[in-house]
């Protein structure tokens, strides 16, 4: 059965009256499952209007309501967890364990923004001068808008409208079309939730429907997640029409192994999280360097992924999912193909993997390329395909200086059981988010995501305090109450007396 996917306009879903229709497909064997009508320019005017009209009272609602919808928001999400992971598992194709934990890591940020009260207090000093007193107010900025990608579903578009809306702003939500449904729900249940009318918009599309969200002056903060050469596209284009933008890009996130490190962890962190999702997250380990004789173990962990076999959401043998589209998987079997071709050691090749029954589907197996450079395709590029490339450095330092001339800065960990070394590596590395001993180190909510270098544009990252100052703007009020109507004369300089 097909579904017809809905825009949420002004506090009603809508079919729309777009003549271009997308098809929203399984990744498993490329079945039709819904279609999109996509917005036309008058649809998403009207989100926008809607929005800003919504707006002049939402901002006027006491934090301690706002904080209350946020609260009955996380128990629907709750509730309905399964049925959120279900949807987003038939659409992306996920294991249905992994998508749990994307709707559950975007649950936790709705958790946060419960919190919103505390998080908007401003800062007070009194008597700064004689009888004067400053203190400063934390007010949302209007009608905010995020374009979210594929892979997080759930989790990406609750990084961005919870907070925002919590904040006081409205917001318009355009999601990926290839996986709209989630957030279509996540839309439904935030209107469950209790939200007012027109502060929540859902518009479904392409280029055209993100080009009027970049332009329109009514669209004060755009949240973007996604690929590099978009990433700077909708910063340079949001920012020359005066907007804040924060756009999260691409990455190339590198581990790096210490002989001192504890193998069993080491491979079994490596597999999960490098063809994790088939490889389809920002924070993936898609670059593998071990330090001295570390570079040992590999063997072992060529055994290891060879175990993992990839399979339907609902098999819970099942390590990963399918690529989200043939496009995608003709992407990766190029970049295989490249490595391959620019001498990387192949030693282990899931470029004919197919699932039974499934043919038709986007699989890879589990790849890994040992002898990898840096002037190789598959090392420059972002793969987001479940293939693990694998480097050698004879010491810390030399590993430290392979991971900082990256063009990337999102993620990286390393494995070591020194202390010593493992303050040398945060303390040195020039990137966002480091883990120790921990493969993928996406922080909690009251914390912010913070990528570096070429994996961000922008000032203020995602959720945490940074994403409370992105969505608002601070007013400072300076006050003086005299007690009796004699003046001392005027003053005739800046200086506060």
């Amino acid at each position: 059965m097909t579904t017809q996917v809905k825009h949420y306009i002004n506090g009603e879903f809508v079919v729309g009256n777009g003549s271009q229709q997308i098809a929203v497909t399984n990744p498993a064997n490329n079945e039709t499952i819904a279609l999109i009508n996509c917005a036309t320019a008058d649809e998403v005017h009207s989100a926008i209007a809607s929005a800003k009209a919504a707006f002049k009272s939402w901002k006027e609602v006491p934090v301690s309501e706002r904080a209350r919808v946020m609260l009955r928001y996380q128990h629907l999400l709750k509730e309905h967890h399964d049925e959120l992971a279900t949807i987003l598992s038939q659409e992306t194709g996920k294991t249905f364990e992994d998508a749990k934990g994307d709707v559950w890591r975007g649950i936790e940020v709705v958790e946060h923004a419960c919190n919103v009260a505390s998080l908007l207090m401003g800062e007070t000093v009194e008597n700064v001068a004689r009888s004067i007193d400053t203190y400063s107010y934390t007010q949302p900025l209007g009608v905010c808008a995020g374009i979210t990608p594929f892979n997080f579903p759930a989790m990406i578009p609750l990084w961005m409208f919870p907070l925002a809306i919590a904040c006081g702003n409205t917001f318009i939500l355009k999601p990926s079309e290839q996986d709209p449904m989630t957030p279509q729900r996540l839309v439904e249940l935030f209107e469950q939730a209790g939200a007012p009318k027109g502060v929540l918009q859902l518009v479904h599309g392409d280029k055209t429907a993100v080009d009027i969200l970049l332009r329109d002056p009514a669209i004060k903060a755009i949240s973007f997640v996604g690929s590099v050469g978009v990433g700077q596209y909708i910063y340079k284009t949001g920012t020359d029409n005066l907007k804040r933008v924060q756009a999260f890009a691409g990455a190339k996130n590198h581990c790096v192994i210490m002989p001192d490190a504890n193998k069993q962890q080491v491979i079994n962190n490596l597999v999960g999280a490098s063809v994790g999702a088939a490889g389809q997250r920002c924070m993936a380990l898609s670059v593998a360097v071990f330090v001295g004789a570390a570079k040992e173990w590999l063997p072992e962990l060529k055994e290891a992924l060879a175990k993992v076999r990839p399979g339907l959401w609902n098999d819970p043998q099942a390590g990963y999912g399918p690529v989200i589209s043939p496009a995608a998987k003709q992407r990766v079997l190029k970049l295989i193909q490249q490595g391959k071709d620019e001498g990387a050691d192949c030693l282990l090749d899931g470029s004919d993997f197919s699932l039974e029954g499934h043919e038709s589907g986007n699989w890879i197996g589990p790849t890994l390329f040992d002898k990898v450079t840096t002037e190789m395709s598959i090392y420059k590029e972002e793969i987001f395909g479940p293939v693990l490339c694998c480097m050698e450095a004879e010491t810390l330092e030399e590993a430290i200086e392979l991971v900082n001339n990256s063009p990337y800065g999102n993620g990286t960990s390393i494995f070591t059981a020194s202390g010593a070394a493992a303050r040398k590596y945060q303390h040195e590395i020039e990137v966002g988010q480091v883990g120790i001993n921990v493969p993928i180190p996406v922080p909690l909510p009251f914390f912010s995501f913070t990528g570096w270098k070429g994996s961000f544009y922008g000032d203020q990252h995602a959720y945490g305090k940074q994403a409370v100052r992105f969505y608002t703007e601070t007013k400072t009020i300076t006050a003086r109450w005299f007690e009796s109507d004699i003046g001392t004369g005027p003053n005739m300089s800046i200086h506060l007396k």
